[in-house]
């Protein structure tokens, strides 16, 4: 059963759930664990460097991942960057999703406000 594992910090939406499950044959979406999850969305700024900030979710990975499995990661860069190398390194797909941007911009009480919409395009390899 291959799964989609969920290293990013939002919702996956049903258009992303569809597309996952067409385009590349995901049956199962795998939410990292709550204190993993935490880790992943708050990466300190200050740190000069992620290899052992960032080994909890790379064991994470070791154990629970699986011949032909995909792992969706988007975040920040620099974390972005040493996790898509780890899992390429396991001989695992790392992919990001593309958006299209759709920017309303409205006047209320004499104020400009604007909103930008994102919508899912595609799953890309990394």
């Amino acid at each position: 059963m291959k799964k989609l594992f969920l290293l990013f910090s939002h919702t996956l939406t049903q258009a992303q759930e569809e597309d996952a499950k067409v385009s590349l044959g995901v049956e199962v979406f795998e939410k990292l664990p709550e204190e993993l999850q935490r880790l992943w969305s708050n990466i300190p700024p200050e740190l000069t460097e992620l290899e052992d900030y960032l080994e909890p979710l790379k064991a994470y990975m070791r154990n629970e991942v699986q011949k032909g499995d995909v792992v969706l990661i988007q975040g920040d860069f620099g974390g972005c960057y040493e996790m898509i190398n780890f899992v390429k390194s396991l001989g695992l797909e790392a992919v990001h999703s593309t958006t299209s941007r759709d920017v309303v911009e409205k006047t209320v009480n004499g104020k400009v406000e604007k909103f930008s919409r994102f919508e899912h395009v595609i799953f890309r390899k990394y």
